[in-house]
């Protein structure tokens, strides 16, 4: 059986579909939620769903070895960022090469980067008059939303959507493929 650790910091609704996926699986399970806000509404949604969770603060996370020994110790066939926005360290990705992964609301190199997440890439796409928009699931590199793509999906942008309208129309996306593509991988 594959193991899942999920990295959020946020409301978790894409832990929480992937962790529901994986629930009844032979294939894997999701083991570990961790999160750098200790008030996030994942971390509760975990504890709901049964799979541990745990929160960690900056020094935990990039200047000691705490959260890698945390992972260490989950022996993680893959680690699954699912709303995080820290950047990962180099040390931690070095630990697990090619084992953490990203889902990024926008077709990346598009509205990629530092300070590129949520509404915000939304209300870029919308300023920017985009017809389409996406998602990318990527592996992650050293570099914010530069790492491998892995996998691509599309959806259009109409000329009077919101950001609102574009971020229900991600949201849509990413429940749908992010489990499949994770499911597909640990296959590998």
């Amino acid at each position: 059986m594959k193991r899942i650790v999920i990295f959020a910091s946020g409301s978790g609704s894409n832990a929480e579909n992937l962790i529901k996926f994986f629930h009844n699986s032979d294939n894997a399970s999701v083991i570990q939620v961790l999160s750098n806000n200790p008030r996030a509404k994942v971390l509760d949604r975990a504890k709901r769903l049964k799979v541990s969770a745990l929160s960690f603060n900056r020094i935990a996370f990039s200047r000691s070895e705490d959260v890698l020994n945390i992972l260490k110790a989950s022996k993680p066939d893959l680690i699954v960022l699912a709303g995080f926005l820290w950047k990962f360290p180099e040390f931690i990705l070095d630990a697990f090469p090619d084992k953490v992964i990203n889902v990024h609301p926008a077709l990346l190199p598009k509205y990629g980067g530092k300070g590129m997440y949520g509404m915000h890439v939304h209300e870029a796409v919308v300023a920017n008059n985009e017809t389409e928009t996406g998602i990318t699931i990527h592996y992650v590199n050293e570099n914010y939303d530069e790492g491998a793509v892995i996998f691509q999906a599309k959806c259009n942008v109409a000329a009077n959507d919101t950001a609102e309208d574009v971020a229900a129309k991600i949201h849509e996306l990413e429940m749908e493929y992010f489990p499949k593509v994770v499911d597909e991988l640990l296959k590998k």
